[in-house]
């Protein structure tokens, strides 16, 4: 039997959210996949009646991998550290009813300030009225569509981006306006301001057409 809805999550040193998160996803088909961690990621984990894959390190060789062995007629793409709304799953049914091909939540940050506050409210209006949204969203895909565009580029940054920008082409994303949940500690350790000007800097170069493969050795750096 088809199951409705699979939800791949990419990991990399994530034991401090994995298990957390597993313990919301219990009768989901959800497929880790581990891209070279080196902490009990692996381990926790396998405690879990979940399906654990390895890869080349890379979230999206990892996502496009976990796609693979994916049963679910809608793939959802998870972080780690991001928690789905409380049900979800209708909110699925509904949009698989729908006739997008694709769509993501509104977000919130785990630790609110007025800063973090605003930050959301914008990612949420922006991607809705522009058709680009960003992995912390949970991007979901109905899985023939994702079939049929070749799944994520293989580049090592702005894939959300890019994949948003093919999807927008077949159709509006499917907005639902129930938040995931997602950690806000980039954000409060680098400072708001510095890390909106650095996201909103690397989207500009990326669009003027600098490689993700230049662009991810400044947003680790």
């Amino acid at each position: 039997m088809v199951k409705p809805t699979s939800v791949i999550v990419p990991v990399l040193n994530e034991e401090k959210h994995l298990e957390s998160l597993l313990q919301t996803l219990y009768g989901t088909e959800t497929i880790i996949v581990d891209g070279g961690s080196t902490d009990r990621s692996t381990s926790l984990a396998q405690k879990f009646n979940v399906t654990f894959l390895s890869s080349a390190k890379g979230r999206a060789r990892q996502m496009n991998t976990g796609s693979k062995q994916a049963s679910g007629e809608v793939l959802i793409f998870l972080h780690a550290d991001t928690r789905l709304p409380i049900g979800w799953r209708e909110m699925m049914a509904d949009f698989s009813n729908s006739n997008n091909a694709w769509g993501r939540f509104d977000v919130k940050f785990d630790q609110q300030s007025a800063a973090l506050s605003v930050i959301a409210k914008m990612m949420n209006w922006r991607s809705c009225i522009s058709g680009i949204c960003t992995g912390d969203q949970a991007i979901f895909i109905r899985r023939e569509v994702f079939e049929r565009i070749n799944g994520f580029a293989d580049i090592p940054l702005m894939e959300d981006i890019e994949i948003s920008r093919r999807l927008r082409m077949i159709s509006k994303p499917y907005c639902v306006s129930y938040e995931v949940v997602t950690s806000g500690r980039r954000w409060r350790e680098n400072g708001v301001l510095r890390t909106v000007l650095l996201m909103w800097w690397l989207r500009l170069q990326y669009f003027l057409g600098v490689s993700p493969e230049k662009l991810v050795k400044r947003y680790y750096s």
